[in-house]
């Protein structure tokens, strides 16, 4: 082969492989739909302040949505009559997910402006950044043009998503699968500044750590965790209680999770496995001392990198009329 063709080769490979992150440019609705970004941004800022604590959960629906089949959309999905098929919506790991409502009321604001054009993926992924903005929390950089998936499948939620259950080799093995490092995992973390949980996410923490009823983790500081019984999850079987995530500012993203942390105050196993390793301890040691402006800065990063997860763009997938179904 000449050598004008062997770099014509590597020039085609390369840009296949680079293909889904040309494809996704900052802007990309400007000529299709100039308003769409705007009317996302004005639909959060009205409705977020009024139930602050769904940040928290449209941020977390990103995170789900992602980490199934990339940022797809694909945990929108609905069970369909005609096929049956057990979408990611009623995985375990997904059944305390709310915010499908929000993102279906801008839908359809967005689809009035622009019938056909945004994604439900960009919608998710916008609303999740402009959600967190209304908290105080960091603004990033959200590129879009992703397109929306076909596929759903509960099965695939359960095997991707970590639970909060996992210990550190796990929680890495589900990052590193995804594209990202220990230092990712630490910092997506601290997305858990804001927001609540139900009691059943980490009652065996306080009840049956070893599989024996009566047992506590020992790694949980033990007055966190009495109070933790007494006054929230007050029995194993609590499937209905919510507990804050961040006592004190769970509706402010700001550093008091890491600080948590370091006291042995994280609420779920897997917030306790970060400490584990030398090196996560040592960054979150680094963030816990640093100033809020420099997570800010560490976080937008690392979500604008989440965002770019296994993206769909160009001719692949589709733009759904109705974020919870497929088109006809």
């Amino acid at each position: 082969m000449s050598t004008f063709g062997l770099s014509f080769l590597v020039f085609c490979i390369l840009g296949i492989l680079d293909a889904s992150h040309a494809q996704l440019q900052l802007n990309f609705y400007d000529k299709s739909c100039p308003k769409a970004e705007k009317i996302i941004q004005d639909y959060v800022q009205m409705h977020i302040p009024k139930a602050p604590s769904l940040a928290a959960a449209l941020l977390r629906l990103q995170f789900h949505d992602c980490f199934v089949r990339g940022c797809d959309g694909s945990v929108l999905l609905n069970i369909t009559s005609s096929t049956k098929n057990q979408t990611e919506k009623v995985a375990v790991p997904n059944q305390t997910l709310r915010g499908f409502s929000f993102i279906d009321s801008v839908k359809k604001i967005v689809e009035a402006e622009c019938p056909g054009v945004v994604s439900c993926a960009d919608i998710v992924a916008l609303v999740a950044r402009d959600s967190v903005l209304v908290t105080g929390g960091p603004y990033w950089n959200v590129p879009t043009g992703r397109r929306d998936g076909k596929i759903s499948n509960a099965s695939e939620a359960l095997a991707n998503i970590p639970p909060p259950t996992s210990n550190l080799s796990s929680l890495q093995t589900s990052f590193a699968n995804k594209g990202l490092d220990l230092k990712d995992l630490v910092l997506l973390s601290g997305a858990h500044t804001i927001g609540v949980s139900h009691c059943s996410s980490f009652s065996t923490r306080l009840y049956n750590f070893t599989g024996v009823l009566g047992t506590q983790d020992p790694s949980l500081d033990g007055e966190y965790a009495t109070n933790l019984k007494t006054r929230k999850c007050k029995s194993i079987n609590d499937n209905t209680t919510i507990v804050e995530m961040d006592p004190g500012s769970f509706r402010m993203f700001d550093l008091s999770y890491y600080k948590l942390l370091l006291e042995r105050r994280g609420l779920f196993q897997s917030d306790a496995a970060l400490t584990t390793s030398a090196t996560a301890k040592s960054f979150i040691n680094q963030l816990a001392q640093g100033s809020l402006k420099e997570f800010n800065v560490e976080f937008a990063k690392v979500m604008e990198k989440m965002g770019r997860i296994e993206v769909k763009t160009g001719s692949a997938g589709e733009i759904r009329k109705q974020c919870a179904l497929v088109n006809n």
